[in-house]
Order: C-alpha cells, then sequence, then structure tokens
C-alpha cells in the first residue's frame, strides 16, 4: 500500500506480526468472531442432546424434540456457526493480509444486520417447532414461512459480505498495496467466497420457490429437482468451509513453525480445482434418486470428484510438507521424523490445526471417497456411516481448525491475552478425540445397518420384530460417549475464548504472547523474515517424513477401500 494509502485509513499496526489491522475491518472481525462462537454454543448443545439420544441406553430425547434438536443442530452447526466465522476470515484475509482498507462500511453493516435477523428468526420458529423439517427441509415436508425466510436474509447477506470482499480485493489491486500475486491465504479465501456465490445461487433457485409453496403461492417444487438444486447449496457449502479450512492450514503453519508453502502456483492449481468440479461432485448425495441417469452419477462421482479430491491431496501434502522443511532448517533432522516430535504441539493453535488435518485427511477424506463410490454408498446411503463422514470433515476438520485460528485472532485482532493456559494446550485433544470416537461410533453402528435420522435405533413398537446386532448398540454407546467428550472439549474452548475476551489481560502496544519457548519463537521469526533463499540452499526436495506419511495414507485408503468393495461382494454374492 502507498504511504498516502495508508495514511489515510485508520488502522494499527501489530508488533509481532507487522500485519495492518485496519479499524473499521477489525470491527467487522470481532463481530462476526463473536457470533459464530454463540451459534457454536447453541449447535453443540442440540449435538450433545442428539448425541444421548442416538445412545439407545439413554434415549434422552423423545421423537419430537430429536426431529427438532437435529434441525436446530444442522441449521447452526453447519450454517450460523461456520458461515460467521468464515465471514471474520473474509474481512481478515481482505484487509489486514492485503494491507488495504474495507470496501464499505455501510455494505458491511446492512450485510452483518441481515445474517443476525436470518439467524435469530429461524433459530426462533424451529425452537416455536414450526420448523421440524431437519435442514434439508425437502418437500413434502413443509416448515413455517419464516424458516425459509430466515435462511433466504442469512443468504443475501452471506452474499453481501462476498460482494464487499471482491471490492476490496479491487481497491488492493488498483491501489497496489501488496507486491507480486495475492498471498496464497487470501487466494484460498477467494477460492471460499467464489464457491459461496456459486452455492448460494442453487440456494435461492431451491429456496425462494419451497418459500413461495409454503406461503400458498405457487404448487410445490418437484422433489427431485429440489433436491438437486439443494444439494448445489449443501455440498458447495461444505467445500466453501474445506478452502476456508485449508487457507487456516496455510496462514497457522506459517505463523506457529515458519512454514512456507514449497510451490504456491501448484497450491493455487490445487484451489481452482475446487471452484471447477467441487459441483459436479455434488452428485454423490443422489446416487439413489431415480430421476437421475446411471450415466450422469458415475460421471460426476468419479472423474469430477476425483480432481476435486486431487485438490485436497495436493494441499494434504503441501501442508505437513512445508512445515517439515521449515523444521528442517531449524536444525530438527534426526531421522524421518525427528522434525515431527519438534512441531509446537504445545500450541493449542498449531495443535488444533494439526488434528484437523489429521482427522479431515485420515478420516474425512478416506470415508468420503469411498462412500462417494455408486456401488458402495447402496451400503452405506442413509446409514449412520454417512453422518460419521461428514462428522470428521465439517467438526474434526473445519470447526477444529477455525477453534485454532482463535488461538491466534484473539490476541491479534482483540488484543487480549488467554487465562488458564495449560487447560487451553489440552482443548484441541479434548475436543478432537471426542469426534474421533463419535465419528468411529457412527460409522461402525452405520456398517451394522443402523440408519441416520431415526429417533429409535430399535423401532419400538413396530409390528414386526426387529433391531440390529448387539455390537452395534456399543458402537452407538461409543458415539454417545464421544459426543460427551467433544462437548466437553466444547465448552471448555468457550470458557476459554469469553474469558480471554472479556476478562483477559490486555496486551495493546505489546508482542503476541507465544506458546512457544523464547528459542523456539526467535527460530520461527527468523525463518518468516529470512525466507528460502538464504545461501542459496535448495530445502525444497528434502521431505522423507511428508513422503512416508503420504504413502501411510495412500496405504490407509487402499485398505478401507477394498475392504468395503469385499463387504459389497458378501452382500451381493456373484455366480
Amino acid at each position: 500500500m502507498s504511504t498516502e494509502t495508508v495514511k489515510a485509513a485508520a488502522h494499527r499496526v501489530c508488533e509481532t506480526t507487522g500485519l495492518s489491522i485496519f479499524l473499521k475491518a477489525q470491527f467487522f472481525v470481532k463481530i462476526n468472531a463473536v457470533l459464530a462462537v454463540i451459534f457454536l454454543l447453541v449447535g453443540g448443545i442440540a449435538a450433545l442432546l442428539l448425541a444421548l439420544t442416538r445412545w439407545s441406553n439413554v434415549m434422552l430425547l423423545n421423537d419430537i424434540w430429536y426431529y427438532r434438536m437435529i434441525t436446530l443442530h444442522g441449521v447452526n452447526m453447519l450454517v450460523f456457526w461456520i458461515i460467521f466465522f468464515e465471514m471474520a476470515i473474509l474481512y481478515f484475509a481482505s484487509t489486514t493480509l492485503l494491507n488495504t482498507k474495507m470496501f464499505s462500511k455501510k455494505l458491511a453493516h446492512v450485510s452483518l444486520a441481515l445474517m443476525v435477523a436470518g439467524a435469530v428468526v429461524t433459530n426462533y420458529i424451529i425452537l416455536k417447532g414450526q420448523a421440524d423439517v431437519m435442514l434439508t427441509s425437502y418437500p413434502p415436508l413443509e416448515a413455517h414461512p419464516l424458516f425459509y425466510l430466515g435462511i433466504i436474509l442469512f443468504a443475501v447477506g452471506a452474499l453481501l459480505v462476498a460482494f464487499n470482499f471482491f471490492a476490496t480485493l479491487y481497491i488492493a489491486k488498483k491501489n497496489k498495496t501488496y507486491e507480486g500475486s495475492m498471498p496464497l491465504v487470501t487466494f484460498g479465501a477467494a477460492t471460499a467466497a467464489i464457491i459461496a456465490v456459486v452455492a448460494l445461487l442453487h440456494g435461492a433457485a431451491a429456496l425462494v420457490p419451497t418459500f413461495f409453496w409454503s406461503m400458498g403461492w405457487m404448487e410445490m417444487m418437484d422433489p427431485g429437482v429440489y433436491r438437486l438444486l439443494w444439494w448445489g447449496l449443501g455440498h458447495h457449502s461444505q467445500q466453501i468451509n474445506v478452502a476456508a479450512m485449508v487457507s487456516v492450514w496455510y496462514f497457522v503453519a506459517t505463523i506457529s513453525t515458519g512454514a512456507k508453502p514449497l510451490n504456491e502456483t501448484v497450491c493455487r492449481g490445487a484451489f481452482i480445482l475446487y471452484i471447477l468440479f467441487i459441483n459436479l461432485a455434488a452428485a454423490h448425495h443422489l446416487l439413489v434418486d431415480p430421476g437421475l441417469s446411471s450415466e450422469w452419477k458415475i460421471w460426476n462421482t468419479s472423474y469430477a470428484m476425483y480432481l476435486a479430491v486431487l485438490a485436497s491431496m495436493i494441499h494434504g501434502y503441501t501442508v505437513p510438507a512445508s512445515m517439515e522443511v521449515a523444521m528442517r532448517r531449524k536444525g530438527y533432522n534426526k531421522g524421518i521424523f525427528g522434525w515431527f516430535a519438534k512441531l509446537p504441539w504445545k500450541d493449542p493453535g498449531f495443535s488444533a490445526v494439526a488434528l484437523s488435518a489429521i482427522i479431515f485427511g485420515f478420516i474425512g477424506g478416506i470415508t468420503g471417497v469411498t462412500l462417494g463410490t455408486e456401488q458402495i454408498n447402496i451400503m452405506a446411503h442413509n446409514t449412520l456411516r454417512i453422518p460419521g463422514h461428514f462428522h470428521a470433515t465439517v467438526v474434526g476438520g473445519t470447526t477444529l481448525a477455525f477453534m485454532g485460528l482463535c488461538y491466534y485472532l484473539v490476541p491479534l485482532i482483540f488484543q487480549k491475552d488467554f487465562y488458564m493456559k495449560k487447560l487451553a494446550r489440552i482443548q484441541p485433544w479434548l475436543f478432537g478425540g471426542g469426534i474421533v470416537l463419535m465419528s468411529f461410533g457412527m460409522s461402525f453402528a452405520g456398517t451394522y445397518g443402523v440408519p441416520r435420522r431415526t429417533y429409535d435405533s430399535d423401532f419400538g413398537g413396530a409390528i414386526l420384530e426387529t433391531g440390529f446386532d448387539p455390537i452395534a448398540h456399543i458402537f452407538l454407546g461409543l458415539l454417545g460417549v464421544g459426543g460427551v467428550i467433544a462437548f466437553v472439549g466444547l465448552l471448555l474452548f468457550l470458557v476459554l475464548i469469553v474469558t480471554a475476551v472479556f476478562f483477559g489481560p490486555s496486551i495493546k502496544g505489546q508482542k503476541m504472547p507465544t506458546w512457544q519457548s523464547a528459542r523456539e519463537q526467535k527460530m520461527t521469526d527468523d525463518l518468516i523474515s529470512i525466507g528460502y533463499e538464504e545461501e542459496g540452499k535448495d530445502y525444497h526436495i528434502k521431505t522423507p517424513g511428508t513422503i512416508v506419511l503420504v504413502l501411510i495414507f495412500l496405504l490407509s485408503f487402499a485398505i478401507y477401500y477394498f475392504a468395503n468393495w469385499a463387504a459389497l461382494a458378501d452382500l451381493w454374492h456373484i455366480r
């Protein structure tokens, strides 16, 4: 940014990172982050109640409140918590990382008002008992018009934030506020914003006619068409999360270890693959729908999905590889995994992001590609294996990564320090461990045929005797235990964040407190400032540890994938 432009916009400079924090944008980063955490709590409470209901020995809720809570949980966790936080990321990535002012404060206020109004209205009508239709709200299930209107208002507000974001990128480019290419983290945020626009257009095509139907102004939309359009919204929304999550991976990898991407061109190409192919891959949600041809399903869930998955695999290599290079530059060269052991595991921001990558890749990624195969999907569709997969991606991946980012945003944006740092260090492990147990419980119960979205796994009161293998109930118990542990981890996170933001010691005019030793932090700071070109050394190819991790991942995928084909062969005997 030119000196004149910087002076014209009210800002402060972070004592640690040297980043310019523009005060108008800072307010919207703060308010969106705070709102995100509020709705995280709402969704988390619903999640605990659901886990204790699916635990067959507890069955806490009755059937009516089960579906009410599953609607409340889905809307708050998949929409309000994540998108409010992603709005904070968009404001941060477009102003602070590009060293420029925000395009329009008025537009930001309007978008915030729409999003808050939409979220409040939607939650109100759900808790009132007039929208027990779950997040997907497939016709002929019909909710009160305010349910659809609330989501539409929220979506319009999010669309305005995306416009503000793109306009800010234009200002930064026009005023030459940064040198060279756009920073990779901002590029990832731009990817998320582009996918968001496409997702919201699909959402409008599905939800606006449904709102008109609920008002009695038009006939019900064809359920098959609705499902096709809705998953253009639903699956895109998950990929907004993935693009934002990966951007957080890169940001935290740099700030915690001094890592830099090995090849930014390749990383940017991977983000572009998300934009081009993720819409087509949404077909894996529709593999049992009779109105779509097998050819269409197979093409979209093979070639198109593989190109989208390739993007995640690229990031899955480049992020740990960049950290390995950084750690080896610091002198941790003992063996293949000496660098891995010396990573800043006591830094909760880092450990949350590292666990996010591991859970997302080894559980969410492997199960997602496998369940997206048409033949295997027949065994798993509408069983608990499906939420077992997406809880590993959305919660174990995205939510845990966003929690990790909060450990840096609080001192950077709110200029406050944390209390109870020992508890902060265990929080990511507690939450992540609970999610892993819950995901395993769901997935293995699903292999015994336990359905999703069903209040009573034993179908109590059915005319014909039914039920599942007793082992399935053990895994449902694991689901419940994991849910309780994850909820404790979530509550601990909320306590840490709230006490820091509202009561924590001020660090205005000071450097951000470090979670590492002074020696480690100095090495990280030096690595960030010096770069990788020092003394002409080439560190970009020395990643044996990451190569081994990749091979372990591929072996794990092959075992799980072909085990599912073996299970399918047992189900469909070929003679």
